[in-house]
């Protein structure tokens, strides 16, 4: 039985680019090369259908160790909690206030770039917190 080397994560969106641009930045990852045979992004989008241009996007781990982010646009908005969020790792092996700051500090970060703080958990020790939102209110916790 063989197992699954690699794995995408992908999300339903409104603004695949707008939306992948945003996570590029949270995570430090960045857009790809446009597909084989396109210069750039506009000449591949250009040579899309109307309907098809900005459809998708992605974003990419530069060091090639974490997972692909695939965007997608879907018609239909957000209505509900998201059933499976990314955690942003940053306070690892941190505890109490300096786990603390780590989170605040990484929340300051993030909120200019238009992301929503929605609350914070906070239990003193190494389980604490943030609760977010992405530019399309996709959950997301800085943890």
């Amino acid at each position: 039985m063989s197992s699954v080397k690699q794995f995408q994560v992908t999300f339903d969106c409104a603004e695949p680019e707008r939306v992948a641009r945003f996570w590029c930045e949270v995570l430090g990852y960045e857009v790809p090369p446009p597909p084989k045979g396109f210069t750039t992004w506009d000449d591949y989008n250009s040579a899309q259908s109307p309907e098809e241009r900005g459809s998708w996007s992605a974003c990419v781990d530069p060091s090639g160790v974490g997972p692909r982010l695939y965007f997608q646009r879907v018609p239909e908005g957000k209505v509900l909690k998201n059933r499976v969020h990314l955690d942003v790792r940053v306070g690892t092996g941190l505890v109490g206030e300096e786990r603390l700051a780590a989170l605040e500090a990484e929340c300051a970060r993030l909120l200019p770039l238009g992301a929503v703080r929605v609350r914070l958990l906070y239990d003193g020790g190494d389980d604490s917190c943030i609760v977010m939102q992405d530019i399309e209110g996709n959950e997301f916790c800085i943890d």
